[in-house]
């Protein structure tokens, strides 16, 4: 009997989905139950209904699961960023590296070893946070979007982020009521104040504060100001202006209103400055083991050749550079690019170029141009790399290819296509980049089979 809307139903939990919800099957259909464990016994109300699956939310725990632990964050039932907080953190490294051995099995057909994953601090680990404001009638929300939704969840902290950033989003909180500052509805797209944007570096301590509005001139700035710059660690305050009518967050001008024009961080060792604009890693610590195990993968010598695919502003492959040869960076956003060969400039490092291209016209020109690298690194958005650029890479014919993904299942598909190229991938590591959320990054080891 099929199961209907606002039906109870009685499930046992026996998996977890790639989304982090919980996985039942009553009478052989499936229902996925956002905030069971695995090994719940539970009473679930049905809310959706669709051909292949149910989607039903928690009404009681009959049997709770042993991996359950107290949740520590008020907002955790409301909020759409974090799916693992009502289990142990060793559950959570469970499953994700089951996630990314199922998805290597089951897509890929690849039965690689899954090393254990590389994990550093759970908590407060984010060094950017980009907050959502909006206004009810007496108050001001200041928060995180709900789970696939636009509706804000107004929170005063978050365990995610440094403590500093809940202190600096009072302040703009305060400033905002008593100076009625007008704020975003994108529904009727009016109002001045939409975002709020901080980014701090982890290894500097420096925090830039960014407003992102929809004009340039804020109501009683010098107080504003003051306020924000009393606070420990903030070295800029600045504007960004937006009025366009988009989802997208950021504008592309930039007004400075006190402090540094950029703020400071390192990260592998690489001296870095950072702009409201600029790429980087939003986990400075992850960031680093990410690397350490991609460069250990790379197995340089001080002889090789590395095309850096996808190269953002460099760092990964500025972080190689002292035993490689040659690096060569790409990157299609020119803005990262012009970062990657400040980052280069920075640190005197001399053997490293860049290119502004798309990865397919670029690796395409570098093969034509008979450049033979030893090793490529691979780290594509989440849509994965193209079969186009994989193929021109495979007749490049590198030793070994390093892939670094924010995707399993696409990363998966991509070492498929690879393997009928000549390359076998070896083995995958799990860094938890993003603890206490669905995401996990992977970075695996491919070799030319022929060598």
């Amino acid at each position: 009997m099929p199961l209907l809307k606002n039906q109870d139903i009685k499930l046992h939990i026996d998996a977890v989905s790639s989304q982090g919800s919980g996985v039942g099957r009553f009478n052989g259909q499936t229902v996925f139950v956002p905030g069971a464990a695995v090994g719940d016994e539970l009473t679930a109300h049905i809310i959706k209904v669709k051909k292949t699956y149910a989607i039903g939310k928690i009404k009681e725990i009959i049997t709770p699961s042993k991996d359950r632990t107290e949740v520590d964050c008020k907002y955790f039932s409301q909020c759409g960023g974090c799916v693992y907080r009502h289990i142990d953190y060793e559950s959570e490294k469970r499953i994700k590296m089951n996630r990314v051995k199922d998805a290597f099995l089951r897509i890929a057909h690849i039965d690689i070893p899954v090393r254990d994953i590389v994990t550093s601090n759970a908590g407060r680990y984010r060094n950017k946070a980009e907050y959502p404001v909006g206004r009810t009638q007496n108050s001001v929300e200041i928060g995180f979007y709900a789970n696939r939704s636009h509706r804000i969840i107004d929170a005063e902290d978050c365990l995610l982020q440094p403590a500093e950033f809940a202190e600096i989003t009072k302040i703009i909180r305060k400033w905002i009521m008593e100076n009625h500052v007008s704020v975003w509805n994108c529904e009727t797209c009016e109002g001045f104040l939409r975002h709020i944007y901080i980014r701090k570096g982890f290894a500097s301590g420096e925090i830039m504060v960014c407003l992102v509005a929809g004009g340039e001139d804020l109501p009683n700035k010098d107080l504003l100001i003051s306020e924000l710059s009393a606070v420990k660690g903030v070295k800029s305050i600045a504007l960004n202006i937006n009025s366009r009518n988009t989802n997208v967050i950021l504008g592309e001008k930039v007004k400075i209103l006190w402090g540094s024009e950029k703020i400071t961080d390192t990260l592998c060792g690489v001296k870095v400055e950072l702009s409201p604009l600029s790429f980087y890693q939003v986990n400075h610590d992850g960031a680093e083991l990410l690397y350490k195990k991609a460069a250990e993968y790379a197995a340089l010598t001080g002889k090789e050749t590395v095309i850096d695919l996808y190269c953002g502003a460099g760092v990964i492959g500025l972080s190689m550079a002292n035993k490689a040869k040659k690096v060569i960076g790409v990157e299609i956003i020119p803005e990262a690019v012009k970062d990657a060969e400040k980052n280069a400039e920075r640190n005197g490092i001399k053997n490293c170029e860049f290119y502004c291209a798309d990865a397919f016209a670029a690796v395409k020109m570098l093969r034509d141009k008979n450049i033979k690298p030893d090793v490529v690194l691979l780290d594509p958005p989440r849509k994965g790399c193209g079969s186009d650029v994989l193929e021109c890479v495979a007749q490049m014919r590198p030793e070994r290819i390093v892939y670094i993904s924010c995707d399993v299942s696409t990363q998966s598909r991509d070492c498929a296509v690879l393997k009928t190229l000549g390359y076998e991938a070896t083995e995958v590591t799990p860094v938890d980049m993003f603890p206490r959320t669905k995401h996990v990054e992977t970075v695996a080891c491919l070799k030319r089979n022929d060598i």
